[in-house]
């Protein structure tokens, strides 16, 4: 593409627009709450509708937001057992209580990483706690 950029023009109109948004590389947290106030508000302008003029906006301040959460707020790496360990939580089971997996030693064998959960129980843990079996792997 070979469109020449007139940034004598430019710098006005991106002045003007990111004074009434904000919208720009989020660098605290106060920023980041705006942000996210901004997200909400784009998205029920848009209605879930993908042909919204609004739309490209909503990506802009999602991928803002990505970043900055990327950066600053980290999610651990999730793996199959950290699920099962949260699902036997929020459902208050113990070891014994997953015949899907086996006897209670062999739970705690697969919690403890000593074994491997196979395609089996994989399959009935997505289907106790109504989630995809993918969770687990």
């Amino acid at each position: 593409m070979n469109a020449t950029i007139d940034i004598q023009q430019l710098l006005p109109a991106w002045e003007q627009f990111r004074t009434i948004t904000n919208i720009a590389p989020i660098r605290d947290e106060a920023h980041y709450a705006r942000m996210h106030q901004m997200l909400e508000a784009l998205l029920d302008e848009t209605s879930g509708d993908e042909n919204h003029p609004a739309m490209a906006l909503v990506d802009i301040v999602g991928e803002l937001i990505e970043t900055y959460e990327a950066r600053r707020h980290p999610q651990p790496e999730a793996t199959g057992i950290l699920a099962l360990k949260f699902l036997m939580e929020q459902h208050s089971l113990k070891q014994g209580d997953l015949p899907e997996i086996g006897s209670q030693g062999v739970v705690s064998e697969v919690l403890s990483g000593k074994r491997e959960l196979n395609i089996r129980q994989v399959r009935a843990l997505g289907k106790r706690f109504g989630v995809s079996a993918a969770t687990f792997i």
